[in-house]
């Protein structure tokens, strides 16, 4: 059971021990940073829950079979329609949510990305929180904890999901991949989450450019800047994740000199600037321009 999962091993112990005593939550709200295996874990649970063996998560029995296949009619996920999931996703759950379990002697409904739903949406779903039927378990999965009603989360068992440590995350690129990050600036770049290190992982060289540019901002002058920066100007459609990437180093670089740390608020104000459609390259120009300035 969450062998191939890393980390949380507090919560895996947790799930493990209320499936063992029978004694699991109607509601569940499953609370961490993006990418560090909430919903794996929760797909995992799912399936001894819904397991026909009393010994649990068997990989022989009718369920697991059509869980593993993505058929087993006791379960569904919910995911967010474009922005949000909305009133009518729920409504939607609800006619169902009371049907008696086709397979399994439960039923488990995972709802992803919950803190999207509208306000809307989670009154709707509170109705269903308060009385669920007994056969249902409903998992809500989100990274925004203050994004729910204190209603909804006063009627959930809440997990809070660590990060996963460095080391671990390391450990997996070079088994699973065999790829080894030699930025250390990367690394804490990853945030904990193992989702973000796989998407990262074939994006080295390029960060470690970005890094060059930054590292060396206070050594060069402005044409050379904007010479070396091609990189950036290249990254139009991941503007966000460079634009993070950029303060990690910025952190780092200002344990070592104050002025840096002024530069943060300067990256902050460019992602605004960005989220309003303004000119990419314009903004960057003006983002390179200022930490220069602020840093000579």
């Amino acid at each position: 059971m969450f062998n191939n999962i890393l980390g949380n091993e507090k919560i895996k112990e947790v799930l493990i021990n209320s499936i063992k005593k029978n004694k699991t939550s109607h509601s569940y709200l499953f609370i961490g940073n993006e990418g560090i295996g909430k919903k794996l874990i929760a797909k995992e649970f799912t399936k001894m829950i819904l397991c026909l063996n009393e010994n649990k998560y068997c990989n022989e029995c009718k369920s697991c079979i059509e869980f593993d296949t993505d058929n087993n009619p006791d379960f569904k996920i919910i995911e967010p329609d474009g922005n949000s999931i909305k009133i009518e996703q729920i409504r939607e759950f609800q006619r169902k949510v009371s049907e008696k379990p086709i397979i399994s002697n439960k039923k488990v409904y995972i709802i992803n990305d919950s803190d999207k739903m509208t306000t809307e949406a989670q009154n709707c779903l509170l109705k269903t929180l308060e009385e669920p039927p007994e056969f249902v378990t409903i998992i809500l999965i989100g990274s925004n904890e203050s994004a729910f009603l204190s209603t909804i989360k006063s009627r959930c068992m809440i997990l809070h999901f660590d990060k996963i440590a460095n080391e671990e995350i390391e450990k997996y690129l070079e088994e699973k991949y065999n790829i080894k990050i030699e930025s250390r600036l990367m690394i804490k770049a990853f945030q904990g989450s193992i989702g973000k290190a796989i998407e990262l992982k074939e994006k080295q060289e390029q960060y470690e450019q970005i890094e060059q540019v930054i590292c060396n901002i206070d050594k060069k002058d402005k044409i050379d800047i904007i010479n070396m920066s091609d990189i950036i100007y290249k990254a139009k459609d991941e503007k966000f994740e460079i634009l993070d990437y950029i303060n990690v180093i910025l952190i780092e670089l200002a344990k070592q000199n104050n002025k840096f740390a002024n530069c943060i608020q300067i990256v902050e104000n460019t992602k605004k600037r960005l989220q309003s459609n303004a000119n990419y390259d314009m903004c960057i120009d003006n983002m390179l321009f200022n930490i220069w300035e602020t840093v000579n």
